[in-house]
């Protein structure tokens, strides 16, 4: 690739955030950035390298990578991340926590740019073919994506890895070799040192046709995307929910893929053809007194109000007892679920002297809230007033003593009203 190749594969970028990780294929990707660089003054580069924490010789890479960064004047930002069990593999966890870090880091006007190469889209391709994934898996990585509120651009898709080597070796650069990469239990790196050689070997030129079989793949995609669009649109509420009704008059092959873009448009990870199934069957046909939910990487799909609901995953709270001593400051709720806080400009009163506080997540009886004649249960509290039933044993509910005072952002209680007094906030 020339200097103008790599100029115009970035394009109108000039302020750009590399993924470096010190490897071969990132280490040639920044020395032709930087060569570009030279040549054109405005241009302006950093790059980031992540800390997963899983080799030993972790730190011997940050060394590296820090003082090639100095030699060529690109200043470098090391992100340490942990990995969290979400059930997606170390792999695939990675990579997340990665793209997590790079989005946190791009400034506005900066594109993302990565060194995935030739090699990479082909076993990209054969793992989604591996998954039995439909086009929008086949379609592997596209050279340019919507990323962080700018793009991801990958320049070197084009490229084989050969053709990295070669690079290299007439620059004299040095990389980092990751001891990762030789371990063939990991499905990527079983491809890439067991198959692809002998099919390489036996048809030169797999690679490239399979990267052309991606492209098509990605063609009749965006093809489908257009077609459904104006459809999708008119199925999907204002809060992002899709309804159920209009999909049972649709073939089974339609409305998979209306709900695969569906799925797309909440950003979650793309379900096999099974997790479909289960998401159809389980979820949008279940009986009308069900709460059914499908788990998918954290997330749930979840059924309400005759629509289909992509809802962060989140543990019932419903025997949490959480004390609140001093109500001044904001109180951490636990399993990520935000904080509360006691603020100006609101009908909640304070507590008395004597009444000791708490946040809890379920409330016993009738209750008797402000707006509504009689007493009434939770359960029959939260269905007036539209509460789904996944935030329902997770709302805050404040206690003064063992008396329900409010509900964050639901109702007040009648024992709880003040004409003029504080707001009961739940910043989740």
């Amino acid at each position: 690739m020339t200097l103008p190749a790599i100029a115009h594969a970035v394009s109108p970028y000039r302020q750009l955030l590399v993924g470096f990780s010190g490897g071969l294929d990132s280490t040639v990707l920044l020395h032709r950035l930087k060569l570009w660089r030279d040549q054109v003054p405005d241009v302006q580069l950093r790059a980031m390298h992540i800390h997963h924490g899983l080799s030993p010789h972790a730190d011997a890479w940050v060394a590296h990578c820090e003082a090639l960064c100095e030699a060529w004047s690109i200043p470098l930002r090391v992100e340490r991340v942990i990995l969290p069990e979400e059930g997606l593999g170390t792999e695939a966890q990675a990579r997340k926590a990665r793209y997590a870090a790079f989005a946190r880091a791009l400034r506005p006007d900066e594109a993302l740019v990565t060194a995935q190469h030739l090699d990479d889209q082909c076993e990209t391709f054969l793992l989604a073919l591996k998954r039995g994934s439909g086009p929008a898996g086949l379609s592997a990585m596209p050279e340019r994506a919507r990323f962080g509120g700018t793009e991801l651009i990958r320049p070197l898709l084009g490229e084989t890895r050969a053709s990295l080597e070669s690079w290299a070796h007439e620059h004299q650069l040095s990389w980092i070799e990751d001891e990762s990469n030789q371990d063939d239990s990991y499905d990527r790196n079983f491809l890439r040192l067991r198959v692809l050689p002998l099919l390489t070997e036996r048809w030169e030129h797999f690679a490239a046709a399979t990267a052309r079989s991606a492209t098509l793949c990605a063609e009749q995609e965006s093809l489908l995307d257009e077609l459904l669009s104006a459809e999708l649109a008119g199925l999907i509420s204002s809060e992002g929910a899709l309804a159920i009704a209009p999909l049972e008059a649709m073939s089974a092959v339609r409305r998979a893929a209306v709900l695969r873009r569906w799925l797309a448009s909440r950003h979650a990870v793309m379900p096999s053809r099974a997790m479909l199934g289960r998401i159809w069957d389980e979820v949008a046909q279940a009986r009308e007194d069900a709460t059914p939910s499908v788990y998918l990487s954290g997330f749930e799909v979840r059924r309400y109000q005759g629509k289909l609901w992509w809802v962060k995953s989140r543990s019932s709270l419903s025997d949490v007892v959480l004390d609140w001593p001093c109500v001044v400051e904001a109180l951490t709720l636990p399993a990520g679920a935000g904080s509360v806080s006691l603020t100006n400009a609101g009908h909640v009163r304070l507590p008395e002297a004597d009444e000791p506080v708490t946040v809890r997540f379920k409330a016993g009886g009738l209750l008797h809230i402000v707006g509504r004649n009689g007493g009434r249960k939770l359960k029959k509290i939260w269905q007036e007033n539209n509460v789904p039933p996944w935030l329902r044993d997770t709302t805050p509910l404040l206690f003064y003593g063992e008396t329900l005072i409010a509900a964050a952002g639901v109702f007040i209680t009648e024992e709880g009203w003040k004409e003029k007094g504080v707001s009961f906030e739940w910043n989740a």
